[in-house]
């Protein structure tokens, strides 16, 4: 019975001593629990913050791209006017560089340099008189060498590239020698200096008064495509397309025709 008692009270100390280890164990597991879930939480919402900065360095970014989108664009559009631009100077600038190849060469443009080989005692021998103009050959009193002397000047300019004194001088030209041998030739310089610095107005009423006072002169079929290119730059389209049909209808075969035809072609293209 002892024993019994004994062994009773042995096996309820030991229950007693791991309750008691547990109790005292309870408390600290607890309040590594909390601790556990306050970190986390602390963390979350430190992660939220980094993602919420995350989404906004995000929208930064592509607030960004947009913009560098619209600036290359933008520059895009800027190099292709610039492009148009340089390919327009530069075929203004082929033209007039054969054109006084041309001139310079003795073809259809006619001889810049050549002096007049008749006085103004025998008229009606002379080139203007030749070409059919109805205001020359009926005297002049000017100086041929004075005259020659004149259209060299604005000549010596327009090729030198300066187109405001080639202006001025073979406008100034026309007005002192209205009648001459070499008054056609000036008027379509004079043309063609306004025309290459690209002040379309009065270079097409050089070519028009070209057209007026010498019908028949050689630079009429050149002074005519020019018209329809000064048109067309003026954005008078219809009136261009039918100057430059008329290039071709009224000088077969020439050149202008040929250059008309061309710019018929690259009008009809895109308008």
């Amino acid at each position: 019975m002892k024993q019994l008692a004994n062994r009773f009270t042995a096996r309820f100390g030991m229950a007693g001593a791991i309750a008691s280890a547990m109790l005292f164990a309870f408390p600290a597991f607890s309040q590594d629990s909390r601790l556990s879930l306050a970190d986390r939480v602390s963390r979350l919402e430190q992660q939220a913050q980094r993602d919420q900065g995350g989404v906004g360095m995000v929208n930064q970014m592509q607030q960004l791209q947009e913009q560098v989108r619209q600036q290359q664009g933008r520059i895009e559009e800027l190099q292709h006017q610039l492009q148009q631009l340089e390919d327009k100077n530069k075929a203004q600038y082929v033209d007039l560089d054969s054109r006084i190849g041309r001139l310079e060469g003795g073809n259809a443009g006619g001889a810049a340099g050549a002096a007049p080989t008749t006085s103004a005692a025998a008229p009606t021998t002379s080139s203007s008189a030749a070409a059919g103009n109805p205001t020359q050959g009926q005297g002049s009193n000017a100086d041929p060498a004075s005259v020659q002397a004149a259209y060299d000047v604005a000549f010596k300019a327009l090729r030198g590239g300066d187109y405001a004194a080639a202006s001025r001088d073979f406008r100034s030209f026309v007005q002192q020698y209205p009648n001459e041998s070499l008054t056609p030739n000036a008027y379509y310089w004079l043309g063609e200096s306004y025309y290459v610095t690209m002040n379309y107005p009065v270079a097409l009423e050089a070519f028009q008064q070209l057209l007026k006072q010498f019908p028949q002169s050689e630079k009429a079929p050149d002074a005519l495509l020019k018209v329809g290119y000064s048109q067309y730059e003026l954005k008078q389209v219809d009136a261009a397309k039918a100057t430059l049909t008329e290039v071709g209808a009224k000088y077969p075969g020439t050149n202008a025709a040929n250059l008309a035809k061309e710019r018929l072609q690259r009008i009809q293209s895109v308008n």
